[in-house]
Order: structure tokens, then C-alpha cells, then sequence
């Protein structure tokens, strides 16, 4: 089961008693104090790793402690502190408060640990009471007790690119094509239940990371669907695959203006994003047709199809990609980066799509 969001309890130790203890020694009839200080609380930790995807190894409305502090001992002998609790989360996972909504961690890097609470002090033992006046003292600190946090976990998983689409338009298809990723495929709506990631192999040296979510209907901004769940997953994506079916009933102008409506209702960020444009199924759609719906979309943004491009896309068919004379200049967001259909079946366009792709995803990390 993917988990992506729970809400927990999480309390450091305490700090373990101060000892009243007074030596006992041959000929000495009433021994000064001895008695040593509390252990310190257990700390709260959390530890960020790529071993770890989902958060279904919480329990709901869990309840995590660390060990409090053992109590002193005589002859001055500190208590044990508590062992520190260590809670692992996957990358991506904010550590949220649940009163006021703001985020209190961001887990990214593999191997990052951060310190979340403090365990408490342990109690000074009644050696460090002792006075000119008071030789016995009988008294010994209680420990400090540990702190409580109210917290939720929120999982947004990190990648390259996000695929956004209709249900049922190829994205599950896509994915495995071109990553290692395998996602259930079926020819039925939804088929995509939970978010997906694939490591995109580009050479023997370079990759990406690309998203797949459950498809997005009119409305999920409102709640309408799967993917309103699962649209943060692709909050911290810089840049889009919107997915176009060239086999739909809907018309392509209006399907991408839904899903870039529905995207940027959710998100101002997401609404801003780069994107590209791929028209899929253009196996099961006469060439001809697939010339001409292409070419009509294309020229319906106000943009004309490309003559050639660095990627082998196929010349046969018609798509336009933004070519920059000067790569200082970067790429204009407000247009797509690329449209051309494509065919997970026939492999067609694919090999072009990823290194079209890993060339957008590169300019962000430049």
C-alpha cells in the first residue's frame, strides 16, 4: 500500500532522577554525599534514505518514544542516557506541524539526519547540594521531563519530470518504456492507483527521474478523480510532460487547456513550469490523420511545425520544437518546449523524447 501522508506523536526521553546516596565507608560514621546525576533523555531524530519509498511503515496516529534517562547511581555515577529514537523517512517527506501547518523539516538527501527534539536533562544528584551549612543534603533533582510534538508527515516525491494526463493515455505505457519502472497496465480508466517513479537511462553515464500519477479528470483541482491526491508529487518538478491522446474523442486544443487549467489550479508553481507536449497513440491513428491533427494542434498554439532538430524526431510527421541560437537565453516557458507525437507500441519518437526531455531537465541543473 503507498502511504504518502500520516499523523504522528513523537516525544523525546526524560531525564533520568538525581541519586541521594552517601558514602559508606570503614571508621566514617556519617559520609559526605555520593549520589550521581540522571541520565539524559533520548533524542528525536530523523534520518532521510532512498531505501525507503513510501510511509506505509507508520502506524495511524503512532505514538514514537525515545528511551528516558536511567536514574544516577551512588558513588557519583551517572545514569545511562536514553538511546536516541531514529524515525526514517524516504526522500521528499516534509515534517509538517499539525496545529499550525508549517513546515517544520524538509527530508531531501539520502543520509541526512537532523536533530527534531531534545531529550531532557537528567537531574543533578545531592553531591552538588552540599554546603557549609548542609553536609547531608537529602534532595536530588527530578529530570527534566522530554518535549511532544504534534506532527504530520507528508510525502511529495522528488523527480525530473512529471507526466500529466487524462486517464488511460499512455503514461503507465510510457514509463515503462523508457525506465525501469513497472507500473500495472490495462486497458481501463485508473489503472494507476499510486504515483510511480522510473529512472530514465540516458547513455551509459546521465539519467532523469520521471512521475507517473493517477490521470487527471475535469475538476481535480476540486477534488474530482485520483490525481488531485497525487498532483503534489509533482510539486517539486521543474518540468512537465503533459500526455495528449491522438485517439480521444476530445478534441486536443481542449485537452491540453483542461489538464494546464487543472495543473495551475492546484499550483501557482506547477502553473508556471516547463513543459513539452506528447501526442500519444499515434499507432492506432492513420498517418495521415496524425499529419493532420498534429499540424492543426501545432498550429492552433500559434506556433509552426519545426524543419529539423537536433533529436532525430521522425521527419515524416509533423512536430515543432524550440530551438535557442543562444543558450544563455534559455527556452520561452509560456510556450512548450516540444510537441510531437509519439508511440510507446512502435517505439516511435521515443529515443528523440528522452533526450529531448534530459536536455530540458539539464538546463534546470546548470
Amino acid at each position: 500500500m503507498f502511504t504518502d501522508s500520516v499523523e504522528l506523536t513523537v516525544s523525546s526521553g526524560k531525564g533520568g532522577q538525581g541519586c541521594v546516596a552517601f558514602r559508606r565507608e570503614k571508621f566514617v560514621l556519617n559520609g559526605g554525599p555520593n549520589g550521581g546525576d540522571g541520565g539524559k533523555g533520548g533524542d528525536i531524530w530523523f534520518k532521510c534514505d532512498n531505501n525507503t519509498h513510501t510511509l506505509s511503515h507508520f502506524q495511524r496516529k503512532m505514538h514514537i518514544k525515545a528511551d528516558n534517562g536511567r536514574p544516577g547511581e551512588g558513588s557519583n555515577c551517572t545514569g545511562k542516557s536514553g538511546a536516541k529514537k531514529v524515525i526514517v523517512v524516504p526522500p521528499g517527506t516534509q515534517i509538517v506541524d499539525s496545529e499550525s501547518g508549517e513546515v517544520l523539516l524538509d527530508m531531501l538527501e539520502h543520509g541526512q539526519e537532523v536533530k527534531f527534539l531534545e531529550g531532557g536533562k537528567g537531574g543533578l544528584g545531592n553531591t552538588h547540594f552540599k554546603s557549609p551549612t548542609n553536609q547531608r543534603p537529602t534532595y536530588a533533582q527530578p529530570g527534566e521531563k522530554g518535549e511532544t510534538r504534534q506532527i504530520k508527515l507528508d510525502l511529495k516525491l522528488i523527480a525530473d519530470v512529471g507526466l500529466v494526463g487524462f486517464p488511460n493515455v499512455g503514461k503507465s505505457t510510457l514509463i515503462s518504456t523508457v525506465s525501469n519502472a513497472r507500473p500495472e497496465i490495462a486497458n481501463y480508466e485508473f489503472t494507476t492507483l499510486t504515483p510511480k517513479l522510473g529512472q530514465v537511462n540516458i547513455g551509459d553515464y546521465e539519467s532523469f527521474v520521471m512521475a507517473d500519477i493517477p490521470g487527471i479528470i475535469g475538476g481535480a483541482h476540486e477534488g474530482k478523480g485520483l490525481g488531485i491526491k497525487f498532483l503534489r508529487h509533482i510539486e517539486r518538478t521543474k518540468t512537465l510532460l503533459f500526455m495528449i491522446d491522438l485517439a480521444s474523442y476530445r478534441d486536443l486544443k481542449e485537452q491540453i487547456d483542461t489538464l494546464k487549467d487543472e495543473v495551475a489550479s492546484f499550483s501557482d508553481k506547477l502553473g508556471t513550469s516547463k513543459y513539452a507536449i506528447a501526442l500519444t497513440r499515434a499507432d492506432i491513428v492513420p498517418p495521415e490523420d496524425v499529419k493532420e491533427l498534429v499540424s492543426g494542434f501545432i498550429e492552433m498554439l500559434g506556433l509552426s511545425p519545426s524543419k529539423h532538430s537536433d533529436y532525430d524526431f521522425d521527419s515524416e510527421l509533423p512536430y515543432f520544437i524550440q530551438e535557442s541560437a543562444d543558450e544563455t537565453l534559455g527556452f520561452e516557458r509560456e510556450k512548450p518546449y516540444f510537441i510531437a507525437p509519439i508511440s510507446s507500441a512502435t517505439s516511435k519518437n521515443i529515443e528523440a523524447l528522452k533526450y529531448a526531455l534530459f536536455n530540458l531537465v539539464q538546463s534546470d541543473r546548470k
